[in-house]
């Protein structure tokens, strides 16, 4: 027999002793999926609160002007983002995994930290000079954002661990971004009447302990949400974990991530969605108080809008089940863009306002929740493509491209303000009225348009072809033959 024929007798004889399994067809408890879900519920509570406050916080209670917070949010989330593959190379790197799985004890310990810092972040000592603020600002939100890397990382690879079957992604792809868009409405809606309980409303002069008694609410129901998922939530799907592998080095980490070209995708498409959805949620306080004159009207405005996004998001299964995630996705992109390039050339008028803000902002809700199942789907595929199962490093890069967005709509939001003249607590001159309501619907529009295209011609993973990849991967099967470190390298 010659050595080629041994070797491929080998590799039969291995593969034959694969157990097989079949996670593609295997759903999971429906508890399981909507208790993943409480995940992003807890997120939302910190990081959305930061996202839609703490531009406003910052300039208006801390003093500070508004090009040196668009230079803190632009820095500090370019620090994120770096700090990203560390967590996710952290998270990667456990081999002595217990009974609770590999990602959700890390999560759980890292979102009490995060609960910590969220409140400190909404806090600004007294007596301090601007520039000793603008230091402090720099340094607490750089802190949190580390911290955060150490919680998202693992609850977003989490989901691809619960399951393979992709109704139940889908169903988690749905419990998570309910969980965000609930967050976000109970952030929009109650956060400023927190402050006015207190007596710390944002126009009164103790805005400092309204945002600080508001904020600590918010951080102790996030960690709590976050208790929910981890005690609600199981690692279901068995993937090959060689023991005896060595640690990857970072040439194998550059292989596992620019090989993945459905997360190239992904990624270049999420520097527009969430640029697009931040940049709506930081300028949406300033639009309701100066553009329509009564700051009361921003609760209302995130109410209606925020609660239709919920209801939209509800119906990803169904889009999803009949038109595929791809399809549903780009077209939702497209009524997206239309409704806000439309709200922006439209007169100031809070009625049409409120109406083509809601469909913008439903319409970018329900693809940024099929985004979670696609990641999930991506990370499968990266396994398939490479051999290696790198789950955290290639959620980190994914979530590097998120990180990179936040600080492109910190640069939008804080930087118009800047460009056009913004004078806090003041009446606004005409230019600046329009730089606002540019931020706030000619960009997302923009970045609609651009999230369609990459969505429509760049995302390669078709319902078929990741049947193929889940089935190979069940039976221990990558692209070019059985799983294990030999293969790899």
């Amino acid at each position: 027999m010659s050595d080629q024929q041994s070797s491929t007798a080998a590799v039969k004889a291995k593969d034959d002793t694969v157990k097989k399994v079949d996670n593609y067809n295997k759903k999971i408890p429906t508890h399981q999926k909507v208790f993943y879900g409480f995940g992003d519920f807890g997120n939302g509570f910190m990081f959305d609160l930061g996202q839609a406050y703490l531009t406003k916080f910052w300039i208006d209670a801390a003093g500070i002007g508004a090009g040196a917070v668009a230079g803190i949010f632009a820095f500090t989330k370019i620090f994120d983002a770096f700090m990203d593959p560390i967590a996710g190379s952290f998270v990667d790197g456990r081999k002595n995994i217990g009974k609770q799985g590999k990602f959700r004890p890390v999560m759980m310990i890292s979102a009490i930290i995060l609960g910590i810092m969220t409140v400190v972040t909404f806090t600004m000592p007294m007596g301090l000079t601007t520039g000793q603020k603008i230091i402090y600002a720099y340094a607490v939100y750089m802190i949190w954002g580390v911290v955060y890397s150490f919680t998202n990382d693992p609850y977003g690879s989490l989901a691809s661990v619960m399951s393979r079957n992709p109704e139940d992604r889908s169903f988690m792809a749905t419990s998570r971004q309910v969980g965000s868009v609930g967050a976000q409405f109970i952030a929009g809606v109650a956060f400023i009447p927190l402050m006015e309980l207190v007596g710390g409303g944002m126009s009164s002069k103790d805005q400092m302990h309204g945002y600080f008694f508001a904020s600590a609410v918010f951080a102790i129901m996030g960690v709590l949400m976050f208790a929910v998922c981890y005690f609600g939530t199981k690692e279901n799907v068995k993937v090959h974990r060689d023991q005896n592998a060595k640690r990857e080095g970072f040439k194998d980490y550059i292989k596992v991530v620019f090989t993945n070209g459905p997360l190239g995708a992904l990624i270049l498409m999420t520097l527009f969605t969430i640029s697009a959805m931040n940049t709506n949620n930081q300028m949406m306080v300033f639009y309701a108080q100066y553009n329509l004159g009564n700051i009361g009207l921003q609760p209302i405005i995130n109410a209606v809008m925020m609660g239709c996004s919920i209801v939209g998001v509800f119906m990803i299964p169904t889009l999803t089940k009949h038109f595929g995630k791809k399809r549903t996705a780009m077209w939702s992109f497209v009524v997206g863009a239309v409704a806000n390039l439309v709200n922006f050339f439209l007169p100031t008028n809070v009625v049409t306002f409120i109406v083509l803000v809601t469909i913008g902002y439903t319409a970018l809700a329900i693809p940024n929740g099929i985004t979670w199942a696609m990641v999930s789907d991506a990370i499968d595929y990266g396994e398939w493509h490479t051999g290696m199962r790198k789950e955290g490093i290639t959620y980190a890069a994914f979530n590097f491209s998120r990180k990179l967005a936040q600080s492109l709509a910190a640069l939008v939001s804080s930087g118009v303000l800047a460009i056009t003249g913004y004078v806090a607590n003041a009446h606004q001159s005409a230019k600046t009225l329009q730089g606002i309501k540019a931020a706030m619907t000619l960009y997302p529009g923009f970045c609609l348009i651009m999230a369609a295209i990459i969505i429509g011609f760049l995302y390669k993973i078709s319902d078929s072809k990741f049947k193929q990849i889940a089935t190979d991967l069940d039976n221990g099967r990558w692209e070019h033959g059985v799983i294990g470190d030999a293969d790899v390298k």
